[in-house]
């Protein structure tokens, strides 16, 4: 290998146009004595450079390309979850981000349905296609929480259903013959609506999200937003806030999950907007000739996906256009790593 390496590399000064830099990055060429005379770097050392400038095109954008196609033939996993009292809107909101039938409609419920016992959690799985890619969507709701008189421990069954997802992942992940890709159920992302009262976080609320907030990625938002005029729901806005910082709540996107400076002044952009002051539609209106989502009231329509009139934009953005990757990614390498580590220590424990 010697000899054929010595007869590829051109001998010095004899018009080589590769720089030292580049040069250091092919198999070393000359034995080790003249090495050592020369002073040269061995090449599992060597500080490669920052940037290494091409001659001609190689085509290592095309790899962008590869992962689209894999993605879309294969397509991904999202799983959502609702969570706040009867009323709020979680079904409509759902349905009003991704334009379609995909959680449950409520349809004059009996006396028995409208008040649960305890918490039932209900999931629906959809695949969603768009300009083919195809997305299988699971929505978890969760009837019955905060209705009660007594909301002591109402979180214990949400807490205990994202366990078991990231229980039900490491088991699969632990076999010794494991499938080539394991079926994702964890939650990725968990939307709490905060009932538009205009004053501040209720205990309840408090409680919920600070113990949510270190399993999952908590996105709170005001419900109903259209309840209250813009000088009250930016003061409601600021309490909230106010409060999240005095309970050391961190909600996605976290402080400490920021990769870079970009990720930080987008993200940074987004923390002074949450929570987001939405309202849900899931029936269209005619509006200055144009077909929108919107509630129509006597005095006008409500837009939907008008910034002027709520933050519905803002969320579905943060939720589907920019974050939801980002979702996926903290979920896997914070959460349930968090949750892997504890399990298998729990396992190692002698006894």
């Amino acid at each position: 290998r010697g000899v054929q390496a010595h007869r590829l590399c051109p001998p010095r000064g004899a018009g080589s146009s590769l720089e030292p830099e580049e040069r250091s990055m092919e198999p070393p060429a000359v034995p080790e004595e003249e090495e050592e005379e020369e002073g040269a770097v061995p090449l599992s050392v060597a500080p490669g450079p920052v940037g290494c400038q091409l001659f001609g095109y190689v085509g290592i954008e095309a790899v962008l390309d590869q992962m689209k196609i894999k993605t879309m033939k294969t397509g991904f996993e999202f799983n959502i979850m609702v969570v706040g009292q009867s009323g709020l809107g979680k079904s409509t909101m759902v349905n009003t981000l991704f334009k379609s039938k995909v959680s449950r409609k409520s349809s004059q419920p009996g006396q028995e349905e409208r008040i649960p016992k305890t918490v039932q959690l209900q999931s629906i799985t959809h695949v969603i296609e768009e300009k083919g890619v195809k997305m299988k969507l699971t929505v978890t709701d969760t009837p019955g929480f905060g209705d009660q008189i007594n909301n002591e421990n109402c979180w214990d069954p949400i807490i205990k259903y994202i366990n078991e997802q990231y229980e039900r992942y490491l088991r699969e992940e632990i076999l010794i013959t494991r499938k080539r890709k394991i079926p994702d159920t964890r939650v990725h992302g968990c939307v709490y609506f905060v009932p538009p009262t205009g004053h501040w976080l209720r205990p309840l609320d408090l409680e919920f999200m600070r113990r949510l907030s270190k399993i999952v990625n908590v996105v709170p938002v005001i419900a109903k937003a259209d309840t209250l005029t813009l000088e009250e729901r930016a003061e409601f806005k600021q309490r909230i806030q106010e409060d999240l910082k005095t309970h050391a709540i961190s909600v996605y996107p976290q402080e400490d999950f920021d990769q870079d400076p970009e990720d930080r002044a987008l993200n940074d952009r987004i923390r002074e907007k949450i929570p987001f002051a939405v309202v849900g539609a899931d029936q269209e209106h005619q509006v200055n000739g144009k077909r929108v989502l919107g509630r129509k009231t006597k005095w006008g329509i409500i837009e939907v996906e008008n910034p002027a009139h709520c933050e519905f934009p803002l969320l579905r953005d943060l939720l589907i256009r920019s974050h939801l990757q980002d979702l996926k990614d903290i979920t896997h390498n914070v959460h349930y790593e968090s949750y892997r580590v504890r399990r298998l220590n729990e396992s190692n424990r002698p006894g």
